[in-house]
């Protein structure tokens, strides 16, 4: 009763900071100080800003997050997988706090627990990870003027670049993913750029035992352009990653790969694009690495149209492995993408692909989003296999020489009532091609989804 209590009055909250309530993906961005000059502060208000000093330079925030979704598939992994009629349940939570000591040094610290219940199979730790300390950094800030800024920031923490294709929270499934490592950040008025070095977290079964692993090691840079004339944005980027134990098709081994790109990209309220494009180099195993992808998003939205629609097309050639044994792995890695790549079933992951993914939005009005999508995939080459999101091989080019992997028709309502609560319904229907027909048992997957998710 108590927490029923607590869910309905952050619900009866939805008028509270209205005009700066938005929270972003990634928490410790979101800034609360403005709220200290507010003389009629709510107690909300002062959850989200809680002087310790009479300044109020030193303050504490605090926030969270409550997320439910249920799940029903028909022919799960295209009948791989044992038969559940009843579907199953996972809930994920998160809180945090953020201690801010003057204008240089801040904590932040947030813990996540994730649960699942009534899979058929023993759940993954993505999807059950009961109690874990997910983020724990300090920032220290060398200087913040209007000119610029440059930050050095140490500890466990969340990693987020471009569109999500290679480094994302992984948002849609239940644990989101963590990097134990240290960043530098400098900012201007039209440029960020981000240094750093990283142990990758992976996610355990039990609690408080996702411990520093040095199994995965992620470098890089990345840097944001704006304004720029005709191109409108600009990301450039290197990383690198160092994997002990990393499969493929080809086989298995060391890996140590190089990824540099660029990405152009623009969000105006009529036409949007995103076009990136990149090339990896290295060593898999004692061979060399030779891979690449290019990925296009384009759209055009009629703004002063009744529903205001928006069309797009999306298109991604995702490069698989050309021959076995031949000492150089072309298989692509997409390092550590979003996890729902290719919608909420999260199918087939960017690997060995070739899709192409025309798609329809609708604005019913300013609170509900109906949108429709249909996408088309190939296997790039037909000497490599078929990858799920998380890299592992789902079906070898052995078990099949057809490149077809199938159609995927999805949609997805949403609808936000408040800027603190959101409500998403999924449906997937996936008709499996030749390769999957010829590689198992090929049955067409139909998955239904409804999400629930309140933030505070």
């Amino acid at each position: 009763m108590k927490h029923l209590l607590t869910f309905i009055s952050l619900l009866g909250c939805s008028t509270c900071l209205a005009q700066n309530a938005p929270f972003k993906s990634l928490r410790y961005d979101e800034n609360y100080s403005y709220l200290g000059r507010d003389t009629a502060a709510d107690w909300y208000s002062r959850l989200k800003f809680n002087p310790l000093s009479k300044d109020k330079t030193v303050y504490l925030s605090f926030g969270g997050e409550v997320r439910y979704q249920y799940f029903h598939f028909t022919n799960q992994d295209w009948g791989e997988a044992p038969v559940d009629k009843d579907g199953f349940i996972l809930s994920r939570f998160l809180g945090h706090v953020d201690l801010h000591v003057g204008k240089h040094f801040r904590t932040f610290v947030q813990l996540q627990s994730s649960l699942a219940d009534g899979e058929a199979e023993t759940p993954s730790p993505v999807d059950q990870n009961p109690l874990e300390l997910h983020q724990a950094f300090m920032d220290y800030a060398f200087y913040t003027k209007p000119e610029g800024s440059l930050t050095f920031r140490l500890g466990r923490q969340e990693l987020s670049y471009g569109s999500q294709r290679l480094v994302a929270v992984r948002e849609a499934p239940n644990n989101r993913q963590s990097f134990d490592g240290a960043k530098l950040m400098y900012g201007r008025k039209q440029l960020k750029l981000d240094l750093f070095y990283s142990y990758y977290v992976p996610a355990k079964p039990n609690i408080f035992d996702d411990a520093v692993n040095k199994g995965t090691k992620f470098w890089g840079a990345y840097a944001v352009i704006n304004k720029v004339p005709l191109l409108q944005n600009i990301d450039v980027y290197y990383l690198g990653i160092n994997k002990r134990t990393a499969v493929f098709d080809d086989g298995k081994g060391v890996e140590t790969r190089h990824s540099i790109g660029a990405r152009v990209w623009a969000n105006a309220p009529a036409l949007q694009y995103d076009i990136e494009g990149l090339y990896q180099f290295g060593d898999f195993a004692g061979g060399d690495i030779s891979a690449w992808t290019l990925s296009a998003n384009i759209s055009y939205g009629f703004e002063q149209t009744k529903l205001k629609p928006r069309i797009g097309f999306k298109t991604e050639a995702i490069s698989g492995d050309r021959s076995k044994g031949d000492g150089r792995l072309n298989t692509f890695n997409p390092l550590f993408p979003k996890g729902a790549y290719f919608g909420l079933a999260a199918l087939i992951g960017p690997y060995n692909l070739l899709d192409m993914h025309p798609y329809l939005e609708l604005s019913i009005s300013k609170r509900l989003l109906l949108s429709a999508d249909y996408d088309l995939f190939w296997r790039m080459n037909k000497n490599d296999g078929l990858y799920a999101v998380n890299g592992r091989l789902l079906y070898s080019s052995k078990d099949g020489a057809a490149k077809k992997i199938g159609g995927q028709l999805g949609g997805e309502l949403n609808y936000s009532p408040s800027k603190y609560l959101s409500l998403r319904q999924e449906v997937t229907w996936f008709v499996a091609g030749d390769y999957l027909k010829q590689a198992g048992p090929g049955k067409n997957i139909l998955m239904t989804g409804t999400t629930v998710t309140l933030k505070f």
